[in-house]
């Protein structure tokens, strides 16, 4: 029902959020020193299961916002979150009992974690997502109806900014990515997402605890000279789409999200094959030489080193790196039709591109390639 995070705990969980953040989330390694960082300060992070959560809690959803690329050209100072959660709490005029990620991809799977060594919290495993998505509106929490506001952002300075009265989440999305940039790129996000039933029906659960069991097959198979991409595979339930070395990558800022275009050619039994990938903070679309998708949002696409299954995100990734690209499929919460909108390949520019489920099922082995 609950347990107190390690150091092998993070290590494991950099790796794992890494790979389910599809590229995005912002960067897991700078977010894992700082919580290693508390743990080797005395500080426990406690990580709870909904068994352990009592139904009159208060929940909180953090995170970062901003574009992946800015978190590590502009180092945070930490307490981003926490001043927003604090600032939420102040404007509330409540305490806040539990913490939960808003995303499990990249450093947002570690932002509670920090929050609960600052703040003393435990944070629940699950999140609004089983990935990362770059909007705020696409997340469970907020395609099950709980109300977007009110919601704090924090920034580097120690500005805070309260967003209330705003009852549709794409509207507060756009509200809130102004102003995170006119904070310089990146912000600290803090939500109230309710009572533990509230949060229990919206929730991915489990999420947490899936990013440390990916991230531990793969140090394991790293140590025991077996192949850490397989490794990965057998605990996400996903599949090896192809290799293939980066020889192009058009990436640019745009209203406050990394943009950009991934040409790759494919090597060993995909040699003389082109691929093209579209992401937005995340991944969004994997296209053959003849425009013909792969696989599409909400499904995962996820880039790792082809050797170490070490993960690669949008803002690193960069011309001659050799990749192994995984498919993974989507949670059920995100297949849904209701969800669809939000998440599917029209909410991001696909409207002529039918989603098709990759076969499997999200955190399940099955779907692993020998």
């Amino acid at each position: 029902m609950e347990r107190i995070l390690t150091i092998d705990d993070f290590e494991a969980l950099a790796i794992g959020a890494g790979i389910l953040g599809t590229g995005g989330g912002g960067n897991p390694y700078l977010a894992k020193i700082r919580a290693i960082q508390y743990l080797k300060e005395g500080i426990d992070i406690k990580l709870v299961n909904f068994d352990a959560v009592p139904d009159n809690a208060l929940v909180v959803s953090v995170g970062g916002m901003g574009a992946p690329t800015v978190g590590i050209e502009r180092i945070a100072r930490g307490d981003e979150t926490y001043r927003a959660m604090l600032g939420l709490e102040n404007y509330l005029g409540r305490k806040f009992t539990h913490v939960i990620a808003g995303e499990i991809g990249g450093g947002n799977a570690i932002a509670p974690m920090i929050v609960a060594a600052q703040s003393g919290l435990p944070v629940i495993d699950g999140d609004g997502m089983g990935r990362a998505f770059p909007e705020l509106q696409m997340d469970t929490f907020m395609i099950a109806g709980i109300p977007p506001s009110p919601a704090v952002l924090a920034d580097h300075l120690e500005h805070v900014t309260v967003f209330d009265g705003i009852d549709d989440p794409t509207t507060l999305e756009r509200f809130a990515r102004v102003v995170t940039i006119q904070m310089g790129g990146g912000a600290g996000l803090a939500m109230c997402v309710g009572d533990k039933p509230t949060v229990q029906n919206a929730a991915i659960p489990g999420t947490t605890s899936l990013a440390i069991a990916i991230g531990e097959a793969v140090l394991q198979a790293r140590s025991g000279r077996g192949n850490p991409v397989q490794a990965a595979l057998g605990v996400t339930g996903g599949r090896e789409l192809f290799t293939g070395k980066i020889v192009n990558v058009e990436r640019r800022n745009e209203g406050g999200f990394a943009k950009g275009i991934l040409n790759l050619d494919g090597t060993g039994e995909f040699s003389g094959h082109k691929y093209a990938i579209d992401f937005q903070n995340e991944n969004l679309i994997v296209r053959t030489e003849s425009g013909e998708a792969m696989i599409i949002v909400p499904d995962l696409i996820c880039l790792v080193d082809e050797d170490s299954a070490e993960p690669v995100t949008t803002e690193v990734v960069r011309y001659g790196l050799r990749v192994s690209v995984l498919g993974i499929p989507a949670p059920v919460q995100l297949k849904t039709e209701q969800a669809l909108k939000y998440v599917g390949p029209a909410a991001f520019g696909y409207p002529q591109v039918p989603y098709i489920p990759m076969e499997g099922t999200y955190g399940q082995p099955a779907g692993a390639r020998a």
